[in-house]
């Protein structure tokens, strides 16, 4: 049974920095396209950023200089790395895993390719 659980969420002020972690169970990180994902209040979940199993990473054009995604497959666990966060990074943030073993990262994160998603980790940046 796949399972991710996300943790690393907060409150932090304009400019800081977070990092969101999350575990995975029922599967290997490796063999699959992983992606982050968020949703702000009113607004349509978007993709954020993802990782092919072979390390290729993409990420939206509004974080691809300030946020890093990343895994440790010894642990089966995803990171993103978030710096220099903005008010408009508050949102819930999601991680989730595309279906079908090997299949490649289409090169921006859209909700229809992943089936897996974990019940989220609220980001809240203030000014």
């Amino acid at each position: 049974q796949v399972q991710l659980v996300e943790s690393g969420g907060g409150s932090v002020q304009a400019g800081g920095s977070l990092r969101l972690a999350c575990a995975a169970s029922g599967f290997s990180y490796s063999d699959y396209c992983m992606g982050w994902f968020r949703q702000a209040p009113g607004k349509k979940r978007e993709g954020v950023a993802s990782i092919h199993g072979s390390g290729i990473t993409y990420y939206a054009h509004s974080v691809w200089d300030r946020f890093t995604i990343s895994r440790d497959d010894a642990k089966d666990t995803l990171y993103l790395q978030m710096n220099n966060l903005q008010p408009e990074d508050t949102a819930m943030y999601y991680c989730a895993r595309r279906p079908g073993v090997g299949r490649p990262c289409n090169p921006f994160p859209v909700v229809a390719d992943f089936a897996y998603w974990g019940q989220g980790t609220q980001v809240t940046v203030s000014t």
